[in-house]
């Protein structure tokens, strides 16, 4: 369903930008079943190499812009700092019925809408990094340019790299990037906190982190796969009197536990959100 949505496209699927999240979804595209006649990949800093081994699979790297027809969906996957300069570069390629897809943070749809026009239809995501090995989830918002099929196409290749949420509110995407986007950040920093501790209490360092990075995916694939409530599998694991109930009752005070310290740290992620988009 999702190939063939993006079979009737009319124009290629123009990528800008072909770094870890670029790279990552153009993989996914591949993936996918897309044609690789129809991907253009444009970054002027992508490795010969890189180049090459998108040429030797179809995907036109860096042809010149005027041998380009307007795209029928314009994936944005550069730094935010650079969207001024590399979206003026691009504009010519945005046509009537170009989909832009943005996974730029912090750059708004009003930037994107005054950078192009208010009649372009324009998708804001913000994925994660998972994506790089498939399983990665998006958050994303249309502006009121975007007909049901930009939607359609925009959730079909940014589902090639994990699931899509929909939001009605741009201003949940400020919560989403605390959330999902920052996310992983907090769950490398359980692992490698996780690892220090054993390590504190006698464990050889190399035993510790294995332990910890192994517990740490492991339960991240039971919470995955099944699909029970995760405060459920928190007390499966927890035998009254027992030693992850002593645990728990450090992680879990009222005051100092890990309930209220991620809720601050979301806070403040999702308040510097807001500042960098302006």
């Amino acid at each position: 369903m999702s190939l063939d949505m993006l079979k009737q496209l009319k124009g290629p699927v123009v990528l800008v930008g072909a770094g870890k999240m670029g790279g990552a979804l153009l993989d996914g595209w591949l993936g996918l079943g897309l044609d690789p006649a129809n991907l253009v990949a444009l970054d002027p800093n992508l490795p010969d190499e890189v180049a090459a081994a998108l040429a030797a699979k179809g995907v036109a790297a860096n042809p010149a812009y005027d041998t380009l027809p307007a795209a029928g969906v314009l994936v944005l996957a550069v730094k935010p700092q650079v969207a001024p300069a590399v979206i003026a570069s691009v504009r010519a390629l945005v046509g009537p019925e170009t989909v832009v897809v943005s996974i730029m943070a912090g750059r708004t749809i009003g930037f994107l809408e005054k950078a192009l026009t208010h009649r372009t239809a324009i998708i804001r995501t913000i994925p994660n990094t998972p994506a790089a090995i498939g399983q990665g989830i998006t958050v994303a918002v249309a502006n009121a340019a975007a007909p049901q099929v930009a939607r359609d196409a925009a959730s079909a290749l940014l589902g090639a790299v994990g699931p899509v949420e929909w939001v009605d509110n741009e201003d949940l995407m400020d919560v989403a990037t605390a959330v999902s986007g920052s996310g992983p950040a907090y769950v490398f920093l359980l692992a490698e906190a996780l690892a220090q501790a054993g390590a504190a209490a006698g464990l050889p360092a190399d035993l510790a982190d294995r332990l910890a990075r192994a517990t740490v995916s492991g339960a991240g694939a039971l919470l995955a796969q099944s699909g029970t409530a995760p405060g459920t599998l928190r007390q499966n694991v927890t035998s009254p009197g027992g030693t992850t109930a002593a645990a728990l009752a450090v992680l879990m005070d009222a005051s100092t536990g890990f309930g209220p310290l991620l809720t601050r740290a979301v806070a403040d992620a999702t308040r510097r959100s807001h500042e960098l988009a302006g």
